[in-house]
């Protein structure tokens, strides 16, 4: 049996959500009619990637966004010790999950195979320090012409359109080189490093020394995020997740705790018997 991932759990609390978007957001959606004559798409890749998704064999459809606004709460513990905050661990991960959804929601209300170039952001508001917005946007797009390979479909083994944050040439050279995107996958961990005590900042003081504590605390809080990421691309049956980003975050909590936020795109190969070409020296000639 395959083991299910907090982002499954997740994703299916959130559904309901998602499936209710905005009345405002569909009546958008269905302005554009993708693949009618005349229908005028959006984008927020460049010119140059742009002309790469389309020389990938995908046609760009709309702009697709999720959004979320979340209160993010407070979370007691023994600041004496290195400790994650899961609750607070949870509370950025359901947040993020809500607005990917969401965007996912409308890439499938476009009939899309996939996302491409998502961005996924967080912004505390002014009218409240513990408020923050959290959203998702990328460029939904449809195959025209590319060879989903053997499983005849570019949708993810979730039934999803696939998403990616890889840039419009990243995401050309990955279907070049046989690769095909699944998903954007991602694990999360707020941790809380423990304040030193007086005599420990006093038997420091002028000496090159390691703090150990320390750097047990923040090698534990990116592996619980690592792992996390690992597993939901576990969960996608993925070869690898390439393009991984692990970012840090304080959020306003305070210098000793710290939001340990790893993603990145798990992809799979489109063929078996695929050879990678080899790539091709350019030499500019500009001065």
């Amino acid at each position: 049996m395959t083991e299910r991932t907090g982002r499954d759990v997740i994703g299916e609390a959130a559904q309901p959500a998602a499936q209710d978007a905005a009345e405002g957001a569909m009546r958008r959606l269905a302005r554009l009619q993708p693949g009618e004559k005349g229908s005028l798409f959006t984008s927020d890749l460049t010119v140059n990637e742009f002309l790469l998704v389309r020389e990938a064999g995908f046609r760009p459809l709309g702009l697709v966004l999720g959004a979320s606004v979340h209160h993010v709460g407070l979370q007691l513990g023994r600041w004496s010790k290195n400790q994650e905050l899961t609750k607070l661990s949870q509370a950025m991960y359901h947040a993020r999950e809500l607005a990917m959804s969401r965007m996912e929601a409308e890439a499938s209300a476009l009939g899309a195979d996939g996302i491409v170039g998502v961005r996924l952001d967080v912004e505390f508001k002014e009218f409240g320090s513990d408020i923050a917005e959290f959203i998702a946007v990328g460029t939904a797009v449809k195959a025209d012409g590319a060879d989903p390979g053997a499983g005849g479909t570019w949708l993810n083994n979730k039934g999803k359109p696939f998403t990616s944050d890889l840039s419009g040439q990243e995401f050309w050279t990955l279907i070049r080189a046989g690769y095909a995107p699944l998903d954007l996958v991602m694990g999360s961990c707020v941790y809380h490093v423990a304040h030193q005590r007086l005599t420990q900042v006093l038997g420091n003081a002028g000496r090159n020394v390691e703090i150990e504590p320390f750097t047990q605390a923040l090698y534990d809080a990116r592996e619980l995020a690592m792992s996390r990421m690992r597993a939901e691309g576990e969960a996608l049956e993925a070869e690898g997740i390439v393009a991984v980003q692990l970012k840090q975050h304080t959020h306003g909590w305070g210098g000793h705790t710290t939001e340990f936020f790893a993603i990145g795109t798990a992809v799979r190969p489109l063929r078996d018997d695929h050879v990678i070409d080899r790539p091709t020296v350019v030499v500019s000639l500009d001065g």
